[in-house]
């Protein structure tokens, strides 16, 4: 299946109105039938050149990614959603092909 891969780049102490920025995107991607995971970087530099980081003390600043794969109809619903909520958030959509291998699994139509 033809789909893209959408990753965005947030703060461990970004909220969206009473919630965590990335658990927002996730739930976001949930209601609109998207998988979606979340991965807590060590440090990061933002496109200012401000170096983020987790803190013994503070985690505020810890660099968050929360990457998903969707059809083009749900990354269009997802991005335009975003972008009616959220002020102001970095991402990447990357083409990507996808799909489920294994025995235990329903294998996928060729692409034509």
């Amino acid at each position: 299946m033809n789909g893209f891969q959408l990753t965005f780049f947030t703060q461990q102490g970004q909220h969206q109105g009473h919630q965590a920025m990335d658990r927002w995107l996730i739930e976001l991607a949930r209601s609109l039938g998207v998988g979606a995971t979340s991965t807590a970087g060590v440090e990061g530099v933002g496109h200012n050149g401000r170096l983020h980081s987790a803190h013994f003390i503070e985690l505020a600043d810890q660099p968050i990614e929360v990457t998903m794969v969707a059809s083009q109809e749900q990354a269009e619903r997802l991005l335009a959603s975003v972008s009616t909520e959220v002020d102001q958030l970095f991402y990447v959509k990357v083409p990507v092909v996808f799909g489920r291998i294994g025995t235990g699994v329903a294998q996928e139509a060729p692409a034509s």
